[in-house]
């Protein structure tokens, strides 16, 4: 009897010990009400256990996978509008994509609207969504729902017969036991479920108030962006007027600050306004989408492309005449109006040098995905245009000691034209990488950049002159100063066209695999590497990788290595982040090419399976694409799911020493590797 309470204790806690390495944090929910006489809301609710994270419907192509819904068509309703998720989602923008990310924590609803053309129905489709922590992410998994809706209210519709359809008199349906579901249960429990992982890519330390941390770079972005254009040839020279003005019509000293502290304070509103106006007319969703749609990126890319020709000279942007001619009536009137129209008139006239500054801001905060970006962009720059007017006003005697106009400030306009020129490209490269289009490829990309700024620094040197440029007599220290800067920025692009890693532009530069060429790599060492499920991803440091199971077992054989499964994600954060600091080591680099054959299974892969290989797991989950293959694998034979995952197996798939997972430990990792050979080999 205390032997089979023996056995029977240990059997549990293995149990238990296995399931606990299947993470299962979310929980979902559905159901619907009637909202209107023919109208009903259907909604899906995730219920997040502490600690974890579900990802908003609004992220772009390259980075974590968004949640989203597929409703199928059906004759008994349509859908209302795009759905929505309450509450607001959390989000900041990651540096390792270089994208927004936003997240949901504790409970999310996501509601869709639906107009009913019968009484009584049921709305389906699925549902994807990954869920994330701090350490590990499960990537996308796929739920099916069907939603029972029904109206209490009879509806004026045809039934397949011609007769007017009854109603049911209940408002809101609950959901059946899960026998009676064909497609979904009430409660889906991802447990049931062999769930896929991308690794978490929310940083940290923004998480702690991340809308905050962002809203505040925003900020100082646009007060860096004033100041410059504080400095430009539109608004430089206005300021003694200016002051002038306001010290000898107010008569008196307070007064001139008064009037001052006015003026300034309207700028304020007038470009707050603007940056309101802007989240007003798209909206909180679709700032959100511009962040993420193709269309607007490629708007951005050829807006920025236009103010950086204008600012080297090739057109002005400016305003009608008649619009600043009526401004500038009104500002005569004299009081709060009037300075308020002298504000509003300086905005108009100065636009020319301004616009593409307050252009080139506004595309950076949409592109970030926060509602209130452009406002917070705004002020920080009227912020900047706006406190010299009221500080010379109070202290009229710094005029003096201002730098009196001149070319220099065609300098700074003809300066920013370039880095507009180069900002635009990066827009280019999010389309181009996220539709797989190969236009944009890294050398190219580098090349551009390396002669845009090439050029600028010639420029600066004097060596180029444009059309409303002065004669460089001579070169400011100063401008010596900015030249080598940019230069030496030019300089230190040039080794990445040979595949120097560029580390410090990892997040604005397209990623190394689409390099054409890297010094030290030829097609035989490349040989083995299969890209047939993959495009342009491959192996990190010229190691020959495989990227099927079978395929990788079969050569393990052939040449007797121990054969290390890395089980990653186009999306897994910390996979890059293992694969840059410990894989790059020489003495694990040295082990993974001569010791191991390296199979890496992409979880996140969307390859379409083909039919004939497409399959339903046990827990009844349809397996179609190349990822939930691979995830099936991980879950089904290495009873985990999260990555990265290493594990090392014999030529007939066999564990044989105690995989590793997410470890910096370079010691660790060559002493896992050791262990494996040594184990292989015994």
């Amino acid at each position: 009897m205390k032997k089979s309470l023996l056995l029977l204790t240990l059997v549990l806690l293995f149990g238990k010990s296995q399931a606990q390495m299947i993470e299962n944090p979310v929980k979902w929910s559905f159901a619907s009400k009637q909202v209107a006489e023919d109208e009903a809301e259907v909604t899906a609710t995730a219920q997040i256990e502490p600690g974890w994270h579900v990802y908003s419907q609004f992220i772009q192509e390259g980075g974590p996978v968004p949640t989203t819904f597929k409703f199928a068509s059906s004759p008994d309703y349509s859908l209302i509008n795009k759905v929505s998720e309450t509450p607001k989602a959390i989000s900041a923008h990651d540096k390792t994509f270089d994208m927004p990310i936003a997240w949901h924590e504790k409970k999310v609803i996501f509601t869709q609207r639906v107009k009913l053309k019968r009484p009584q129905t049921r709305v389906t489709g699925t549902l994807e969504f990954m869920v994330c922590n701090d350490q590990r992410c499960l990537p996308p998994e796929e739920v099916e729902f069907a939603i029972p809706v029904a109206l209490k209210k009879p509806v004026t519709t045809s039934s397949p017969s011609g007769t007017i359809a009854p109603a049911v008199n209940s408002s809101t349906v609950p959901l059946p036991d899960t026998a009676s579901l064909t497609a979904a249960s009430p409660i889906i429990d991802t447990s049931k479920a062999e769930v896929t992982n991308i690794e978490n890519t929310v940083v940290a330390a923004a998480k702690k108030d991340p809308e905050k941390n962002t809203l505040w770079g925003i900020f100082l972005a646009g007060f860096a962006g004033g100041l410059l254009a504080f400095f430009m040839p539109c608004i430089y020279p206005m300021i003694p007027l200016t002051v002038s003005f306001f010290t000898k019509r107010a008569g008196s000293r307070s007064k001139g600050i008064q009037s001052a502290a006015i003026y300034g304070l309207s700028i304020i509103l007038i470009y707050v306004a603007l940056g309101l106006l802007v989240t007003v007319i798209f909206g909180a969703s679709a700032l959100n989408e511009a962040a993420s749609s193709a269309t607007f990126n490629l708007i951005f890319f050829a807006v920025l492309i236009i103010f950086g020709a204008s600012f080297l000279g090739a057109f002005e942007i400016t305003l009608p005449s008649a619009l600043v001619n009526k401004m500038d009536e009104k500002s005569s009137r004299g009081g709060f109006i009037g300075l308020f129209f002298m504000a509003f008139t300086l905005a108009l006239v100065s636009f020319s040098c301004t616009g593409p500054i307050i252009g080139t801001l506004l595309v950076e905060t949409v592109a970030k995905g926060e509602l209130l970006g452009p406002a917070a962009g705004m002020l920080g720059f009227s912020t900047a245009l706006a406190v010299p007017f009221t500080l010379f006003a109070i202290f009229p005697s710094w005029l003096k000691e201002m730098p009196k106009s001149g070319g220099w400030m065609n300098v700074i306009k003809v300066s920013l034209g370039f880095l507009e020129l180069a900002l635009a490209f990066k827009f280019l490269s999010n389309v181009d990488l996220a539709y797989h289009w190969g236009l944009l490829n890294r050398d190219i990309f580098l090349i551009i950049w390396i002669v845009i700024f090439f050029i600028w620094g010639f420029y600066l040197l004097g060596k180029i002159r444009l059309a409303h440029d002065s004669p460089v007599e001579f070169i400011s220290l100063t401008r010596l100063f900015f030249a080598m800067l940019v230069l030496g920025f030019a300089f230190y692009l040039v080794p990445g066209l040979w595949g120097a890693p560029l580390k410090s532009l990892s997040a604005w530069l397209p990623p190394r695999a689409t390099q054409d060429f890297i010094v030290g790599s030829n097609s035989e060492e490349n040989s083995l590497t299969v890209k047939k499920y993959m495009g342009l991803f491959e192996a990190p440091h010229g190691i020959d990788a495989f990227y099927d199971f079978d395929e990788g077992l079969a050569h393990a054989k052939k040449v007797n290595k121990p054969v290390l499964i890395d089980f990653t994600g186009h999306s897994c954060a910390n996979c890059r982040k293992m694969e840059e600091s410990v894989w790059s080591e020489p003495e694990v680099l040295k082990r993974l090419k001569n010791d191991y054959v390296l199979i890496s299974l992409y979880v996140d892969d969307r390859t379409e399976l083909p039919e004939s290989e497409k399959f339903i797991s046990k827990s009844g989950k349809k397996i179609k694409n190349l990822g939930q293959k691979w995830s099936h694998l991980q879950t089904e034979k290495f009873g985990t799911n999260s990555q990265p995952y290493y594990v090392v197996v014999d030529t007939d798939g066999n564990t044989i020493v105690p995989p590793q997972a997410f470890n910096l430990d370079v010691k660790n990792y060559i002493q896992f590797l050791d262990s494996g050979k040594a184990a292989f080999y015994k």
